[in-house]
Parts: structure tokens; sequence; C-alpha cells
């Protein structure tokens, strides 16, 4: 019974970052902004302590949006005339964002500004940078993309974690599944990955909660991403 609690609930938060980001054309803004931080990443040789600062301005940028929404939202529920407090709820949200926005600007700058003088050794070299930051990467790419993919062609029944033009099981799955075949030269790893992968594609089909074509579109999601930064980038 706490598992099915826990799955609802889970289910509710996705509900509500795919309606936040579907709706809130501020939202929109930054996760568009932030998947291409993240892309732009790939081509520079950040340290774990650079990288994980990076995470932490993006995520906290998104975080702030969507409780201004919400603490928006739930003012509208009980007013929709002007009152002093209700506007200062707005205000002080409104804020939140706004020093969350800055934070990641001076860490954007900071980590970006002394790099991009050496941009043309940058395109050059491209990334070198270890499997670890290519893999969370990629898994986060692979995220970000279903998350868009799923909020753009929602279809209005259901949730939007269950079913949806792509399935993110299968995304991740191949995904994963493509970043191993990319580190291991060995034919009997490679095979068993992709074998692993179709499996849970294919479970999400048995269970319903999938078509085929859904599951084909996140296996290739997964796989084209996977062999985009680590066979062509790289």
């Amino acid at each position: 019974m706490r598992i099915n609690q826990l799955i609802e609930s889970f289910n509710n938060a996705i509900n509500g970052v795919l309606w936040a980001i579907k709706s809130e054309k501020n939202l929109k803004g930054h996760y568009l902004i932030a998947a291409l931080v993240l892309i732009i990443s790939l081509f520079y040789d950040f340290s774990r302590m650079e990288f994980l600062a990076l995470l932490f301005a993006v995520s906290l940028v998104l975080i702030t949006e969507m409780i201004n929404t919400a603490i928006e939202k739930a003012i509208d529920i009980h007013t929709k005339e002007f009152h002093p407090l209700a506007k200062i709820a707005k205000d002080v949200s409104a804020g939140a964002v706004l020093i969350a926005a800055l934070n990641s600007v001076i860490v954007g700058y900071l980590l970006f500004f002394d790099r991009l003088n050496n941009l043309a050794d940058i395109v050059i070299l491209k990334i070198r940078n270890s499997a670890v930051h290519l893999t969370f990467i990629a898994i986060f790419l692979v995220i970000i993309f279903t998350i868009g993919l799923k909020a753009k062609y929602y279809r209005g029944k259901g949730s939007h974690f269950q079913g949806g033009i792509v399935s993110g099981h299968a995304a991740l799955s191949f995904c994963i599944a493509t970043i191993i075949a990319s580190l291991v030269n060995h034919v009997l790893i490679m095979t068993l990955a992709y074998l692993l992968a179709f499996f849970v594609a294919e479970s999400r089909i048995e269970g319903k909660i999938h078509t085929f074509m859904e599951v084909f579109n996140g296996a290739l999601l997964g796989t084209l991403i996977g062999i985009l930064i680590f066979q062509i980038i790289v």
C-alpha cells in the first residue's frame, strides 16, 4: 500500500513538473536554457566540484520558478482582487527567482569566462572529460528531452509519467546500453547491455503502459543521445 502511495506521489510530482513547463513561459525558457547549458558544458573540462556547482545553479533556478508558480496559483484560488499581502507574497516569491537567476549568472561567469578565451582550442580538442561526466550529461539530456516531449505532446489522459509519446524507461535503458557499448570493447558485454535494455522496453509494452511506437521513440532517443555524446562529440 505504501509503495502504491509512493508511486502515486511520484506521478503527481512528475505531473506538476510537466504542467509547469508546458504552461509557464518563464519556466519553459529556463528549461531550454538549462538544456543548452548542459550541452555546452560538454565542451569544457569541468572538475567534479565545478560541474556540481553548475547543476546546483541550474536546478535552483528551476526550483524557485516552480515554487513561485505554485504560490501565485495558490493565491489566485483565494482572491482575484488586489490585496497588499497577496502582492507581497507574489513579489517575494518572484524575488527568490531573481536571486537564483543572478546566482546562476555569477556561477556561469566564474565557470565559463576564462575558458571562453581558449574557445578555439576547446572546439578543436572538443571534450576529453571523464566517462562519469559524459554519462551524467547523457542521462540528464535524455531526461530533459523525454520530459519536454511528454509535456508538448500530452494527450490529456492519465498521468504524464505513465504513457506519453516517448517511453522514458526505454530512452534511459538504451542510452545506458549505448554508453556501455562505447566504453567497453567486449561483444558479450555490449550484447548483454542491449538485451537488458530490450527487456526493459518490452516490459513497458507488456504492461500496456506504452505502445510499440512510443517505446521505439524512446529507444531511438536514448540511442541517438548516447551516440552523439560518446561517438560523435568525443
